[in-house]
């Protein structure tokens, strides 16, 4: 897993992959890493990127959630520093997976 800081303005660049939006952003070591967005929800007002990192063409298991801000008019990606702003997000992520979930078998 990456370190994602403040210093992650956002993204270098962004383009579609299949159906999943990949997009770039720089660690604090100047390394670039892929993630795909998952979705992104809003939680108390504000939108979170869910993002999975890509390894190669494979998303990894552990999801990255990052705010969006806005900055001179343009959507920014910023590490989630406050723990109880963190936990609210990750929960709300994890009832919306447990309702697709759920979804997903009352279809069957």
């Amino acid at each position: 897993m990456i370190s994602v800081g403040h210093q992650h303005d956002g993204h270098d660049h962004e383009h579609e992959h299949g159906d999943e939006e990949i997009i770039v952003l720089t660690d604090e070591d100047g390394n670039e890493h892929e993630f795909s967005i998952v979705q992104v929800i809003k939680v108390d007002e504000k939108d979170y990127a869910i993002l999975l990192p890509m390894d190669g063409e494979e998303e990894a298991e552990e999801a990255v959630i990052l705010r969006i801000d806005q900055e001179d008019g343009e959507d920014i990606l910023v590490e989630i520093e406050n723990e109880d702003e963190f936990e609210r997000v990750a929960e709300a992520w994890e009832e919306l997976l447990d309702e697709e979930t759920y979804d997903e078998e009352t279809e069957k």
